[in-house]
């Protein structure tokens, strides 16, 4: 019986053409990896380069925030409390004019008391409008409420608010006022370029994690248009929600109203 053997140098030719072919998809391989690395490197860089300079966005709209609240307390000390001071030293400047009749004492009097008042109540008004009194003294959840009640006192929204979460830890502070001053910007926006005229507002947490749920019944806006989601205002929340680790969400359509959700 004769047995067939296959010649040495085509056992060769095989095991090199072998390694060749290995070599060959080694390469391919190696080539690929590399490229692949090339690209997810690339689009990293582009992902966090889109979200410094969303980052410098939302920096420039607080500093730009800022300084248009600035502005607003400055004119408001200048126009109502300067103003008013003015005045008050003036009249009380006349109150030393010689040979002056009970009647003239007695109606300088009368403005000086009613400008000073003034004075007062709208010194309330700006401290207020920087940290809601209620808001330092009994937290968030009277905050809102009290805020709530100032908007439904307009007559021309209804504002219905609840809360399921316990706020306990008075090292949410600065959280909280986050917190206070987004449902401001919603409810403000709302008002006056929503036209809505009823507003739910709901607290709650889920898993662990407090949420809020706000949505009003107002014309709506279209969110596919950039413009309508990087206003000013918008931007101010987004800030915001940065500050409190958060994530928003929001859901809109024309004569379909505003759904707002953001964790804190």
């Amino acid at each position: 019986m004769k047995i067939n053997t296959i010649p040495q140098n085509e056992i060769i030719c095989v095991i090199i053409y072998t390694f060749i072919a290995f070599l060959l998809m080694a390469f391919v391989l190696i080539l690929f990896f590399y490229f692949s690395r090339i690209k997810i490197v690339k689009n990293e860089i582009e992902k966090r380069f889109l979200e410094s300079k969303h980052q410098k966005s939302l920096l420039h709209s607080v500093i730009k925030t800022q300084e248009d609240e600035r502005k607003r307390i400055a004119q408001d000390l200048h126009d109502d409390i300067s103003s008013k001071l003015n005045i008050v030293s003036l009249n009380s400047h006349l109150l030393l004019t010689p040979n002056l009749s009970q009647k003239e004492i007695t109606e300088i009097t009368n403005n000086i008391i009613n400008l000073t008042k003034k004075t007062l109540d709208n010194s309330r008004r700006i401290a207020h409008d920087l940290l809601p009194p209620v808001l330092e003294k009994f937290g968030l959840d009277a905050g809102v409420k009290e805020l709530c009640l100032e908007f439904n006192s307009s007559k021309s929204v209804s504002v219905k608010y609840e809360n399921f979460i316990s706020f306990n830890d008075n090292n949410d502070e600065q959280k909280h006022l986050h917190v206070f001053r987004i449902l401001q910007e919603l409810m403000n926006n709302s008002l006056r370029h929503g036209k809505a005229s009823s507003i739910s507002i709901l607290f709650e947490n889920e898993d662990g994690i407090n949420y809020c749920k706000y949505s009003d019944n107002g014309i709506g806006f279209d969110t596919t248009i950039l413009d309508n989601k990087k206003g000013l205002g918008m931007k101010n929340i987004e800030s915001r929600i940065s500050f409190l680790n958060g994530t928003l969400n929001i859901n809109s359509e024309i004569n379909k109203g505003t759904q707002i959700i953001f964790n804190f």
